[in-house]
């Protein structure tokens, strides 16, 4: 997937038309992937490897020092093509996935400051195209006035344009949508907008 520099500009446009209409802060980030998931090549590796001497051993007459050294190849082969990132992709859970998807954004949601607003009233428009995963976090102001069911529009939206493959535009979908919640609980005040109004790619 590649992102423009148009498509940074439409979206640092439309955070910035968002945050005229309330004093909220909205943030975006779009990951490849949250986690490099580096122990799942060695993991399975080592699993088949272990498995590997019992059907030798019963099925042929090969000598414990060959047998190892299949296991040997078979550990190495397996680590090396289980590398490939689609491949590895497909062995993790779905619940792992989930959360270190997760846990990501939440780092994000620090990292980025939305947690040193004076209202707390920041969200963070998290995803994560590698685990499938789209996620707004709301600071304890805005989470106090609105529940995630309220965002749900916002999510619904961004991942219908990214099942398009439409990743710039179902953000600023999202960020309108966003906005509309925002500006029920906050009005705009002026000075309000401290953070930078950007899409960050990790």
């Amino acid at each position: 997937m590649e992102f423009t520099t148009a498509d940074h500009a439409r979206i640092a446009a439309a955070i910035h038309a968002a945050e005229k209409r309330t004093s909220g802060e909205i943030v975006c980030v779009l990951a490849q992937q949250s986690s490099d998931y580096g122990h799942v090549p060695a993991l399975w590796s080592a699993l088949f490897a272990l498995a590997t001497p019992w059907p030798l051993l019963a099925l042929t007459a090969l000598s414990a020092q060959r047998i190892f050294l299949v296991q040997i190849a078979v550990f190495v082969v397996l680590g090396l093509v289980l590398t490939l990132t689609r491949l590895r992709m497909r062995l993790v859970p779905r619940a792992v996935k989930r959360a270190r998807a997760h846990r990501a954004a939440l780092e994000q949601f620090v990292t980025r400051g939305l947690t040193r607003t004076p209202a707390r009233n920041g969200i963070l428009i998290y995803v994560s195209l590698a685990e499938h995963y789209v996620r707004i976090l709301a600071d304890d102001g805005i989470a106090g006035h609105a529940g995630q069911h309220e965002w749900q529009n916002a999510v619904d939206a961004l991942v219908a344009h990214i099942a398009q493959n439409r990743v710039a535009d179902g953000f600023i979908a999202a960020i309108d949508l966003c906005a509309d919640v925002l500006a029920r609980h906050y009005p705009p005040t002026p000075g309000a907008n401290a953070l930078p109004d950007r899409i960050y790619l990790v």
